[in-house]
């Protein structure tokens, strides 16, 4: 592994911009400074004054492994991810089998080892039926348990009241939910049904998988934590309606404690809204659902003032063809890591956001909240996961696509920003136009 020296760089990190150099020694950053020399055999790369951030960070991808490896698998979506700057990755546990114990989850970190270009961790997943399971989890050994409390597939929707409460009360780990309430989904799909058919408009999908649904399954999730002290963290929020709930401030307060309970949002509730359903379809077809123009604003208003905690993707992909399936069979999901910072920090070029606070978001946040050891910040002594930024415009084009997919939905829109390079653990993993050496992923640590 090469020492790697970075200089002139314009280092983004803990709200600061500064202009500064890099030393990467043997997989982490060794120096943070200014006019840095270059060292007998070290690999000296100009930044030219372009934005140097800490690896991003995606609390929430569906990689699709084991299982539905046709449409997605670890190793080509970690490299998906790492193009675009997500240097770490947590995976959800709805997969076939679904991780509902300790030997699937080890499972998934065994089918990880070596192939994934990203750093990994693993959710467990829970259902009506494993609260033993769910009551051993190493705290060690997964960033958290994913409760679905709307519709999933197979056993992992919770819907039993006392099971639920039991959860909540003796997990060891924070708890990620999926708040959608199944009923209300189901009651209006058969309302939708009954004057369309199977065909649905995909413009009706917001009112479907309405905003009513959302909020109530929300106040549930939010009263259980309550009740019982439990970490929790809400994902992909879409609604303005479910912003009251969640405390704004920073997550980390000025003494020191933390939110017990946090708000997350995903890149693609901020960039699309109703009206792209013309266009775009069951590409941008989703659950939760992409809502209205109203929503969008308010969400991105939350993530500027610290209502929403934490930015990620829910990368969930699906094939074309599938996409092209009428309503009530077309699946909900949609690749998204290799273009997510890119479109992030579009809303920095549009003056919503600053990129201290994307990195913040995608980054230092998710750390912070599962309790990454090492990683997600500049500071000597951390992993160097590292994305160098350029301003330099590019339009989205399929066959640019890494995913197995083959299929963005961001094709056709030009961004101002791409990533120039990015490095996993002090290697370089991505040179701006292609992956580059081997997978050199680790398993993620967590310091509890």
């Amino acid at each position: 592994m090469p020492n790697t020296l970075i200089v002139n760089a314009r280092l983004v990190n803990e709200g600061r911009e500064f202009d500064g150099d890099l030393r990467i020694e043997d997989g982490r950053i060794a120096e943070i400074g200014k006019g840095l020399s270059a060292r007998s055999g070290e690999v000296v790369v100009d930044a030219a004054g372009r934005r140097l951030l800490p690896g991003m960070i995606d609390d929430q991808v569906h990689f699709r492994e084991p299982g539905m490896e046709h449409k997605a698998d670890m190793a080509v979506e970690s490299g998906a991810a790492v193009a675009g700057g997500l240097t770490s990755f947590m995976d959800m546990p709805n997969t076939n089998p679904p991780t509902l114990d300790a030997a699937a989850l080890e499972d998934k970190y065994r089918r990880a080892a070596g192939r994934v270009w990203g750093n990994h961790g693993f959710y467990m997943g829970a259902s009506n039926d494993n609260l033993e399971a769910v009551r051993a989890i190493d705290p060690k050994a997964t960033p958290g348990l994913k409760v679905f409390m709307g519709a999933s597939t197979g056993n992992m929707l919770v819907d039993n009241p006392e099971t639920l409460d039991a959860i909540f009360r003796d997990t060891p780990v924070p708890i990620i939910t999926h708040c959608e309430d199944t009923p209300m989904i189901e009651a209006e799909t058969a309302r939708y049904k009954e004057k369309y058919g199977d065909d649905i408009p995909a413009a009706c999908h917001p009112d479907i998988r309405s905003r009513e649904a959302c909020k109530k399954s929300t106040v549930l999730a939010l009263s259980l934590a309550r009740r019982h002290g439990t970490r929790l963290h809400v994902l992909h929020i879409s609604t303005a309606d479910e912003l009251a709930l969640f405390e704004t401030g920073p997550m980390i307060r000025s003494d020191g404690s933390r939110k017990q309970i946090t708000a997350e949002t995903c890149i693609h509730f901020l960039r699309f809204d109703r009206s792209d359903y013309a266009a775009l379809g069951h590409l941008i077809k989703c659950n939760p659902a992409i809502k209205d123009p109203e929503d969008r604003e308010a969400l991105i208003r939350a993530v500027a003032d610290d209502t929403i905690d934490v930015l990620a993707t829910d990368h969930a992909p699906h094939l074309l063809e599938e996409k092209q399936r009428p309503y009530t069979s077309a699946p909900s999901g949609l690749p998204l890591v290799q273009y997510a910072l890119n479109a992030a920090l579009e809303l920095v070029h549009e003056g919503r956001l600053t990129t201290a606070q994307v990195v913040q978001k995608f980054a230092h946040a998710p750390a912070q909240l599962f309790d990454v050891e090492g990683r997600g910040f500049l500071r000597e002594g951390y992993a160097a996961d590292l994305v160098l930024v350029e301003d330099t415009p590019f339009t989205v084009r399929r066959e640019d696509v890494l995913s197995k997919c083959g299929w963005s939905p961001f094709e056709g829109r030009t961004f101002h920003s791409r990533i120039a390079s990015t490095w996993v653990n002090g290697v370089l993993a991505w040179d701006g136009q292609q992956l580059v050496g081997s997978p050199n992923g680790q398993r993620l640590a967590f310091a509890r």
